[in-house]
Formats: structure tokens, sequence, C-alpha cells
């Protein structure tokens, strides 16, 4: 079984977004765990947008990446440029994948609008993870 982390700064949106399609799109075929640089609790348009493509996030919580440092990972997945560029030391031969997603939690304008950037930056994220686990996680 493979270990995977998805690394952002607060780790509330897009990490969340990952960490849950990953879960998805792997199935029993890996662990998947994902954390911030900083905590800043699950975004709740992240577990609406989620929820409207049927994945349940709501259960998540918000972690730390000093909390997973005794966890020897396969991948290390960073969805953010600060993630990347502040991303701790770890002691691991973790394949370290990256892509800059947008923040949808910066998203400006009404709430339809702002869930309309939410929407684009999950399917987004949808399909890196369903690339990533067909490529990395099926056998």
């Amino acid at each position: 079984m493979k270990n995977v982390l998805v690394l952002c700064t607060g780790n509330s949106c897009r990490s969340q977004i990952a960490e849950g399609y990953l879960r998805f799109f792997a199935g029993d075929q890996a662990e998947i765990y994902s954390a911030g640089i900083e905590t800043h609790g699950i975004n709740p348009r992240a577990i609406e947008i989620m929820k409207r493509d049927g994945i349940d996030i709501s259960d998540h919580t918000s972690n730390n990446v000093n909390e997973y440092t005794n966890i020897d990972f396969d991948f290390v997945i960073t969805v953010c440029d600060n993630a990347k560029e502040s991303c701790p030391y770890f002691q691991t031969n973790a394949v370290k994948l990256h892509y800059n997603f947008p923040d949808p939690a910066k998203a400006k304008g009404s709430e339809e609008e702002i869930m309309e950037q939410f929407r684009e930056v999950r399917e987004m994220i949808r399909k890196y993870a369903q690339n990533f686990a067909n490529e990395n996680l099926k056998h």
C-alpha cells in the first residue's frame, strides 16, 4: 500500500479537495493524507463543491505537516507554490510532485461567481487526481 501526502499552505481547500479525489480514485491502493504548512480549518465552500460531485469531505480534519513526520511517504504532492517553497525537509525517498492550482479561497464576486471558481479548481484537481491514481497507484 502506497502512502500519499497532499501538501498546501493551510490545508483548507485545494489539499482537501485533492485528498477527497485521491481517496476516491485510489480506492484501497493507497493511504491518502493531506496537510498544510499551517492549519486554517476546512473551507465550507470546499465541502459544498465536493458534495455537488458526490464526495463527502465534511469529516476531514485540517492537519499540520509536522503531524506526519513519522510516516514514510511514497509520494508528496504540493498543490501550491507556497507549500512547495515552504515544505519542511522530510527524511523520505518520496517522489515529489508539484502543481500550482489557483486558490479558490481568494475568489471575489457574488456567491455564485465564487462557487464557479471553486468548481473550476475542483475540476482541475479531479483530473489531476485521476491521472495521478491511474499512473501511480493502479497495479
